[in-house]
């Protein structure tokens, strides 16, 4: 791998066989994904905005007033944050030798989700057969190390962050933690009044979860 361009030293070939794309800024892990050809694209332009800059202080609040959200498992209440073209991916992260070019093993994904598909484990959740979440996990969302860019669209912005979540079920079992970095593309409502989420890339810290199911959000 070369220092200054950061690009695997594969032969374009040969980085096709194994999977290898850039990572970050979370399009390359959308065009992956089964529903990659439906999600948004906007990349994030130029340098992080100041924590002063007023789509900063938006998008942090947004972030927290959605983690209080799922904490309180009032999903309904979620999906109205969602855009209609919401694409939510979170890849299945793999161990690999240093400068391999790749992190997660291509075209397979723990969540791989459209507005549709996340209204039905919404709808799934309500029912009396979510016997994975019956009783309910107790649930804890961290979030931190919030940065935000300027996106290609004046109406929309590019959001990195950190989450940890604490989750305890039952009175034996151990509590799981997950540790995950994420990539959201926020866009503006067309009034004016608010943010809704078109993407997310949740990247995992780990390449074997620590955790019974995934009957939760990130």
């Amino acid at each position: 791998m070369s220092p200054e361009t950061d690009t695997p030293t594969l032969p374009k070939a040969e980085q096709e066989k194994v999977g290898v794309r850039p990572t970050g800024n979370g399009g390359p892990y959308s065009a992956e994904s089964r529903l990659g050809a439906h999600a948004p694209t906007t990349q994030r332009v130029g340098r992080s905005l100041p924590f002063s800059d007023e789509r900063h202080l938006q998008a942090h609040h947004w972030l927290v007033e959605e983690a209080y959200l799922l904490d309180a498992q009032h999903y309904e209440d979620w999906l109205a944050l969602l855009t209609d073209d919401i694409h939510y991916l979170m890849p299945v992260r793999v161990t690999t030798a240093m400068n391999a070019g790749y992190d997660s093993a291509p075209k397979m994904a723990h969540f791989d989700e459209n507005k549709y598909s996340l209204s039905r484990r919404v709808a799934r959740f309500l029912t009396e057969h979510a016997w994975t979440e019956d009783p309910p996990s107790r649930l804890r969302h961290y979030v931190a190390n919030v940065r935000t860019f300027a996106g290609e669209k004046p109406d929309e912005i590019v959001v990195d962050s950190a989450v940890l979540l604490y989750r305890s079920r039952g009175d034996v079992r151990e509590a799981a933690i997950l540790s995950a970095g994420r990539e959201d593309l926020l866009r503006r409502t067309p009034d004016g009044t608010g943010w809704r989420l078109a993407r997310r890339t949740i990247l995992v810290d780990d390449s074997v979860l620590r955790t019974q199911n995934l009957a939760i959000f990130l």
